[in-house]
């Protein structure tokens, strides 16, 4: 993958996109995207969103050591580089706290039923991962499987993170998490959501898989 030069102008905008929809607060959440074959663009620990500039994002390594930039990355960079290594087609990673899903997480609540066809379309499937503490060996693991099976996934106490080709679709795959998650939350007054039939879902997700081939890992 070539070196974009939009790349830092992309990351500063979906990272203020994120603190406007109001789904981090403080330091929380954060954007990566891959700039080549061991090379990452991510947004700075310590920072808020609303403020994160071009020249405060940091290149790492897969690793996670820096190699250009003045700030450190993040303490969750590990979680961003267990998904890129999971996933090779994935390009871009958004980690963020949208209220909705995240009190499903918090709550150990998966977001079910799938009753939303785009969201299967869009999605394929939103896994509720395992609790495991933030910057610990059995998160990176949860990541990885996570990251293997879905393109968006619930993490318990931890928010959010969705992958994409690129920054903007993964933006828009937390939207639509969170959008879901707003929407089971009010249906729960109505008697609760009804699951898709099991017919449509097949369907469904053959759509899906159509729509976002994934490569072999050998590729």
């Amino acid at each position: 993958m070539a070196l974009s030069p939009m790349a830092r102008t992309h990351l500063v905008r979906i990272s203020r996109r994120l603190h406007a929809a109001g789904w981090v607060a403080n330091h929380d959440g954060n954007v990566s995207t891959r700039l080549g074959r061991d090379r990452f663009l991510i947004t700075p620990t310590a920072t808020s969103k609303a403020e994160v500039t071009e020249s405060s994002l940091v290149i790492i390594d897969g690793a996670g050591k820096v190699l250009e930039g003045r700030m450190k990355p993040p303490g969750e960079t590990e979680l961003h580089l267990a998904a890129y290594r999971a996933r090779p087609d994935v390009n871009a990673i958004v980690h963020a706290h949208p209220p909705f899903a995240t009190a499903f997480g918090a709550a150990r609540e998966p977001l079910e039923p799938l009753c939303l066809p785009e969201v299967v379309v869009s999605l394929g499937s939103i896994p509720l991962l395992p609790f495991a503490m933030p910057k610990t060996p059995q998160a990176t693991e949860a990541i990885t499987r996570g990251a293997s099976e879905a393109e968006a996934m619930l993490l318990p106490g931890n928010g959010v993170l969705t992958l994409g080709p690129d920054v903007d679709l993964a933006f828009l795959r937390m939207e639509l998490v969170e959008h879901l998650a707003k929407i089971l939350h009010a249906a729960r007054s109505l008697g609760g959501a009804h699951p898709l039939p099991e017919s449509a879902l097949t369907e469904l997700r053959a759509q899906h898989r159509k729509a976002f081939p994934r490569p072999s890992r050998s590729a």
